[in-house]
């Protein structure tokens, strides 16, 4: 296997870069490095370049002899997307348009998508299944259903082999502890708790205590990140051996409010979070639980880290070995 891991060098890419070199295969880092960090794949292949470049991407796809490739470049920020829609559409949408047209014309059909479980918006159902309606509340996750719909077009009439994966909430750090989360602004919940924790940022804002929770926060299936790599691994391997194009959730089928994630953190730091409750962000759906039955059955993934406490205690691994992240 040549693969090609688009925005390979961010977060869950660089961890899934490092699972997927374990499995014996070349693996070339494409990344423009806006958002990644060179550092988290320093021991990696690594070409510089931007999915909207179609001579590089052409290029490298020759050049490497990629026969497949995971897309993880994307922004991703909800909030961002909602007071920046055009941004968002012309990156993740016009962007992957272009990379699947490059990968086409070379001869490449399979990919790995990485996609979110905000294209089903705010579900009816406590347990989100593949099949339920998706009716997404922001710009982020329209984009994301957006290409899935491209996706099984381009599938059913130019030969495109994908699998989607739907994330939930991608958390933790590689047991190592050389590698984590690093977002420039960070607005995900466990490194924001672990920020504050450290002294690294001011109060912790929760977004809204007037939800229909057990306690008013939101709700959220947290799944380790690489987990989520391991998924990508076996979605790989899959295409590899012939399976049809599909679509699946990760997530570990449990969710946690917010609240109840400092109480974890404050039980694994022995540190108390300074917090404030702060208004509701626009589009963030009260909860948000993965149904991940299909890709167990299907795939045979089986998530490693389903303790909340365990997977906060390896990102705790990271952020106090990197306070300043990679910058540190």
């Amino acid at each position: 296997m040549n693969i090609l891991v688009t925005g390979g060098a961010g977060y869950i890419g660089s961890h899934t870069v490092r699972l997927l070199e374990k499995t014996g295969g070349k693996v070339v880092v494409y990344d423009n490095l806006v958002t990644g960090h060179k550092e988290a794949i320093k021991n990696s292949l690594f070409v510089e370049g931007d999915i909207f470049d179609s001579e590089k991407l052409t290029d490298t796809l020759k050049r490497f002899d990629i026969s497949s490739v995971v897309h993880f470049a994307a922004y991703s920020l909800v909030g961002v997307s909602m007071v920046n829609p055009r941004e968002y559409y012309h990156n993740n949408v016009v962007g992957t348009l272009n990379l699947l047209d490059v990968m086409l014309a070379n001869g490449v059909n399979k990919l790995v998508f990485s996609s979110t479980a905000a294209v089903y918006g705010e579900p009816e159902t406590s347990l989100i299944t593949e099949e339920i309606a998706k009716n997404p509340t922001n710009v982020y996750g329209r984009t994301k259903l957006i290409m899935e719909n491209v996706m099984a077009d381009y599938s059913r009439t130019y030969g495109l082999n994908y699998i989607a994966l739907r994330y939930f909430n991608a958390c933790g750090a590689d047991v190592a502890g050389d590698i984590g989360e690093d977002h420039q602004p960070e607005t995900h919940l466990i490194p924001l708790v672990l920020k504050a924790c450290l002294g690294k940022t001011d109060k912790l804002k929760i977004f809204g205590e007037d939800y229909p929770t057990t306690d008013g926060t939101c709700v959220r299936d947290y799944i380790h990140v690489n987990d989520l790599g391991q998924a990508h691994v076996l979605a790989l391997k899959a295409l590899y051996n012939g399976h049809g194009s599909a679509v699946y959730n990760l997530g570990n089928g449990n969710g946690f409010t917010v609240k109840e994630v400092i109480e974890a953190a404050e039980a694994v730091t022995g540190l108390t979070v300074p917090k404030e409750i702060a208004p509701r962000r626009a589009g963030d759906p009260a909860i948000l639980v993965a149904g991940s039955q299909k890709i167990r059955q299907e795939l045979g993934w089986q998530p490693e880290y389903t303790d909340i406490n365990k997977i906060i205690e390896t990102a705790w691994h990271w952020h106090q070995q990197n306070p300043d992240g990679f910058a540190g």
